[in-house]
């Protein structure tokens, strides 16, 4: 909820923003971004173990930490651990429920573990969220690829690709889309 624009700036707005606990939110926000810091740099280093071990000493310090749990799931990914990854972005989820990168990472995991119908699902909710989201329409054409449903893939992955993405992937997402139209032509 946001603080009444008229009084945004006013001490009468502080206090209206403090009762709405919209200071309290940007100043926890702040705090848990704080906390993951050290470990967004290892991952940036590439250094996952790191991460891990700095993540979960995150978490272990503050259980309700969003981002902790997010970038577990990206460490635990980065060193082949799907099933962890998964249950990290689902708590991630479970206390930032419009974390789009969770949810997005989410139904890309959920693709890899063989759920199709659960990445589609995590995929459109995050659509619904941000419906030109490159992430998203590329996660949900992945997912309904997996799945063996061409025509909404088609229709994913080429607004996907309307996004004009980074080179590897729009070359990747290229390719899948020529194979699809070499085994499966379109009418």
């Amino acid at each position: 909820m946001r603080a009444p624009d008229d009084l945004s700036g006013s001490d009468a707005g502080l206090m209206v923003r403090v009762a709405m606990g919209v200071e309290n939110d940007n100043e926890k926000d702040k705090a848990y971004w704080d906390a993951v810091e050290e470990a967004t740099e290892l991952l940036h280093e590439e250094r996952f173990r790191d991460a891990l071990q700095e993540l979960r000493g995150v978490i272990q310090r503050d259980p309700q930490n969003p981002y902790a749990y997010h970038y577990l799931g990206v460490a635990l990914y980065e060193v082949g651990e799907l099933e962890p990854a998964r249950d990290a972005y689902r708590a991630c989820l479970r206390l930032a429920p419009s974390h789009l990168g969770s949810r997005v990472a989410l139904s890309h995991v959920l693709r890899q573990l063989g759920d199709a119908k659960g990445a589609i699902k995590e995929g459109t909710t995050a659509l619904s969220q941000s419906p030109d989201d490159p992430d998203a329409l590329h996660a949900v054409g992945m997912a309904y690829l997996a799945r063996g449903d061409h025509a909404p893939a088609r229709k994913y992955l080429r607004a996907f690709l309307a996004t004009r993405p980074e080179f590897e992937v729009q070359v990747e997402v290229q390719a899948v889309l020529a194979q699809l139209d070499q085994e499966d032509p379109e009418n």
